[in-house]
């Protein structure tokens, strides 16, 4: 590593596992804390090797992993610029090694391993757009020594992923973002037509760093065509796809360049496009392509550059081929895009707007739309009607919902019904049953009014289950009865006595690393083993027990995973007292689950990592409580779009263990808090939603009211 590597406050917090706060405090508090070597008054520079040693004498340095190691050795060459990107031709070349030649090439001295770095990577080049030619310096070495070592310890595609988290250029540009690995797969799931092959040759005109074109490969595409404005992320696809389907599985095609104004796949057609474009992009090239022939339904306004790319997508597609586009919600209303809309309606090529919840991705504020496009045969009768789906104010998604109940959205259920409606009404699109409050068929005459407004949620209408009003006012008086009872025991659990402050300022403790603790046999950190976690499960009998899922952490339920067919040996059977904490953050935020007996003797699933403490030693509320703890996950997780928990890297208090069961009755007495707010809220919702449903559709009357005869 260069000698003279400096690093940011920001960047010593995230190293120490610490708030900027906390490195604040430890700038004015300590006089031997390392003193700025760069930077501005504002934004100092600190020389990293000194700031490592003094970490290091305090033990605020956490054990790192050799992904932590290449970040840091990424920031310390960060001067040169496009260093991430130089890389990924040898994150390949080391994947394409055998074991015994990547640790050879490990093992070679600093003089001589950019050499052979570059040997390795030669053969490669052609695949990559933009790395053609490219070197590496001497200097590099340590920098070269660390990525082979995170790629022969935790794999290529965890090396790439670090990769693409320090590479600055390919986050410059606005209204580009990463599509999340959910949405990514119920956009490649659309396109799949029940009892057909998937479409064999996909193509992604905004491919970013691959994730539509991996999800459409995983489900088998077998033609992967991608374009990327930003060079840097197109070498992400490029390298991405080639390490998860190998030399010879796909033909995969990827290049850097503007899509719109310069297509590098100008003369083909296929069965299926994915792409979610940048969005508000006003500079797309409205005023040079004004006579283009990929304009069939209209030249769009210089703000509608998303009907640029739907069209641009559109021009794509064989006869009867399909594109799903990810796209903002403005598009839909819009008054510049009215006239468009209305002749895409026209000419049968829209199939269908879903209305997917703000916050599960970028923007996070605002619900962003899946359209369903087609391209129809020249003698298919035209559709009648499109299909609508508004997943946008389902409960768990309102933005007037707290963030405890947001952050507990059931994803694999929303995929569901938005997936079993849009194969309902694929099959018989004149005679889709309506999903009350979901999903809808709207004759496309309707849409053709003064607004041409497509936002499903102006379409979709909630229908009260039919009911006699005698059995109407029974469900809400059995409602209002259980509301009361969960409300009494809600106020119960939020009284008590105070929680009394500790006195002028926090406490400060010595903590210790999840990594420490485990040397130290104060616990276990177990997971599924990785050859499974990576495999597609399979069930087994339904009646074997079974298995506690990710999500079931997350929403505080119990087990409903399947059984899946794995060897017993490779199992981990979840014990009573056990901290199980899940592998991806939604929205940066997590929670830990302590085992009780109704988990004891079930098996982990995947995406879990289960910490088995020493009772002796450390107390599992105790534990999860601190583990949870917001501020500690940020500083043990990393990623932009999938937010990913590394539990070595989180830490607790050194506490005795009387200490520690005080604290761990006070954060299960929270748990059990929290629980039944939950549950109060959804009963509270459904209660309302009941007796409103009764009032408007005539079957109950208000409180009080005298009985109308009718």
């Amino acid at each position: 590593m260069p000698r003279h590597a400096q690093v940011t406050a920001a960047e010593i917090s995230r190293l120490a596992g610490v708030t900027r706060a906390t490195v604040s405090n430890w700038r004015r508090r300590h006089p031997d804390f390392p003193a700025p070597t760069g930077g501005t008054d504002s934004s100092p520079a600190y020389d990293l090797d000194a700031v490592q040693g003094w970490l290091a004498a305090r033990g605020q340095l956490p054990a790192t992993s050799p992904a932590d190691d290449l970040r840091t050795a990424i920031r310390a060459t960060r001067a040169g610029s496009g260093t991430p990107t130089r890389l990924l031709p040898l994150v390949l070349a080391a994947a394409r090694m055998a074991d015994r030649d990547l640790k050879q090439l490990v093992d070679f001295p600093d003089s001589q391993l950019p050499e052979r770095a570059q040997q390795a990577i030669r053969p490669l080049l052609a695949e990559i757009p933009g790395d053609a030619g490219m070197t590496y310096d001497p200097d590099e070495a340590p920098l070269l020594r660390a990525l082979l070592r995170c790629v022969a310890d935790e794999g290529a595609l965890r090396a790439a992923d670090v990769l693409a988290e320090g590479d600055l250029d390919a986050t410059s540009a606005g209204g580009m973002y990463d599509t999340p690995a959910p949405v990514a797969a119920l956009m490649a799931d659309l396109l799949a037509e029940p009892g057909e092959p998937y479409p064999s040759a996909v193509i992604d005109p905004a491919c970013g760093a691959g994730g539509l074109l991996l999800a459409a490969a995983a489900r088998g595409a077998r033609e992967l065509y991608g374009q990327d404005i930003v060079p840097a992320q197109a070498a992400q696809a490029a390298v991405r796809l080639a390490l998860q389907h190998g030399e010879t599985t796909a033909q995969v095609s990827v290049r850097a360049g503007d899509s719109i104004r310069a297509d590098a796949f100008p003369a083909l057609t296929a069965e299926a496009v994915l792409c979610a474009p940048p969005y508000g992009d006003r500079e797309w090239g409205h005023d040079e392509l004004a006579y283009d022939a990929r304009w069939e339904f209209g030249l769009p306004a210089k703000s509608e550059s998303e009907l640029a790319w739907l069209q641009h997508c559109f021009a794509h597609l064989a006869e009867g081929g399909r594109a799903v586009l990810l796209i903002p919600p403005a598009t839909a209303e819009r008054g510049s895009g009215r006239r468009l809309r209305a002749e895409i309606l026209r000419t049968g090529v829209l199939r269908a707007v879903i209305a997917l919840p703000p916050g599960i991705a970028q923007p996070l504020h605002v619900g962003l739309h899946l359209w369903v496009i087609e391209r129809p045969h020249p003698q298919a009768t035209l559709p009648l009607n499109i299909l609508m789906v508004d997943t946008a104010t389902t409960d768990a998604s309102r933005s007037d919902q707290p963030p405890s109940r947001r952050q507990t959205l059931d994803w694999p259920a929303l995929r569901d019904d938005v997936l079993k409606a849009w194969n309902d009404y694929d099959r018989h699109p004149d005679n889709f049953d309506p999903v009350p409050g979901v999903a809808q068929a709207v004759p496309i005459i309707d849409l053709l009014d003064e607004t041409v407004d497509l936002t499903p949620a102006r379409h979709v209408r909630a229908t009260p289950v039919p009911a006699m009003p005698d059995e109407l006012a029974a469900i809400g008086h059995e409602l209002r009865a259980r509301l009361r009872r969960a409300a009494t025991g809600l106020i119960t659990l939020s009284g008590g006595g105070a929680w009394p402050p500790v006195g002028a300022a926090p406490l400060s403790w010595r903590t210790a690393s999840i990594a420490d603790l485990r040397r130290g046999d104060a616990l276990e950190l177990l997971r599924v083993p990785a050859a499974i976690r990576s495999s597609t499960p399979v069930a087994t009998d339904p009646s074997a027990p079974p298995t506690l899922t990710a999500r079931d952490v997350m929403s505080h339920r119990p087990a409903s995973g399947p059984a899946e067919e794995e060897p017993a040996a490779t199992k981990v059977e979840i014990r009573e007292g056990d901290v199980i904490l899940p592998e991806l953050l939604q929205n940066g935020a997590g929670t830990a689950r302590v085992a009780d007996a109704r988990d004891a003797g079930l098996h982990l699933g995947r995406h879990l990592h289960l910490l088995r403490p020493d009772p002796a030693r450390l107390d599992p509320w105790f534990l999860a409580g601190f583990l949870a703890a917001e501020e500690n996950l940020s500083a043990a997780s990393s990623g932009s779009t999938v937010i990913r928990l590394d539990p070595r890297r989180l830490r607790v208090p050194l506490l005795p263990l009387a200490e520690q069961r005080r604290y761990g009755r006070a954060f299960r007495h929270l748990n059990a808090l929290r629980t039944a707010a939950d549950i109060a809220s959804r009963l509270a919702d459904e209660t309302a939603r009941t007796l409103a449903a009764g009032l408007a559709s005539g079957a109950l009357q208000p409180p009080g009211a005298e009985q109308t005869p009718s």
